[in-house]
């Protein structure tokens, strides 16, 4: 009898990972379909799909945050092709467009997972595990997608006119302009929205 529970614990384990993940990836999918996804600037779309993201990353773990990175990053790619700016970075290489969408933020998922798993293992950090994660995740986003985007496109004279626009002399000042009060918007509001929710639902599923 004693095997016979053992057996069917992991079924059920697997089976409750995989709806929670798939309900992440819905929230993340049906998000990107409305306003509260990507809100359009002339320049890049300030997004909010860093919160579930954030959320997927802490709740189930960095494999579970690297499918939800990659879920944010194929609606990313997509919008690729009904922008001025994604449309751009296409005609000049799809493949580098698919790694600066979707390859940075399956990596944006995975360490921000790897980040919480770290901290939260650690009776000193594991207090402070779901500030520092939700916070490292708009970070990352910014940070491995303008990395990548400077790596690809920088040199392009779609990007150099841009730069010059914004009076950037060199790379590291364009990222800051380019980014400016957008990325600090992300930041704090997936940092308090993510925060609270994986707190909670942590709580909720008995986890924290």
């Amino acid at each position: 009898m004693t095997t016979n529970t053992k057996t069917m614990t992991v079924p059920l384990s697997n089976t409750r990972y995989m709806v929670e993940l798939a309900l992440m990836v819905a929230i993340i999918l049906l998000m990107s379909f409305t306003p509260l996804g990507y809100v359009r600037t002339p320049g890049l779309s300030i997004t909010l799909l860093t919160i579930p993201v954030a959320v997927g990353a802490i709740i189930l773990g960095p494999k579970g945050g690297a499918v939800c990175g990659a879920a944010f990053g194929l609606t990313s790619f997509s919008q690729s092709f009904t922008t001025a700016f994604g449309t751009m970075m296409l005609s000049i290489s799809p493949v580098a467009t698919f790694v600066t969408t979707v390859v940075t933020r399956t990596l944006e998922g995975l360490l921000c997972g790897l980040i919480f798993s770290a901290l939260h293992k650690n009776m000193k950090t594991r207090r402070f595990s779901y500030y520092i994660a939700s916070l490292a995740c708009p970070v990352l986003n910014t940070v491995l997608f303008m990395s990548s985007l400077v790596l690809f496109f920088y040199n392009t004279e779609y990007v150099q006119n841009m730069a010059a626009a914004l009076g950037a002399a060199n790379p590291f000042v364009f990222v800051v302009a380019f980014v400016g009060l957008q990325g600090a918007v992300e930041a704090v509001v997936c940092f308090l929205a993510a925060s609270v929710i994986s707190r909670t639902l942590a709580v909720a599923l008995r986890r924290s």
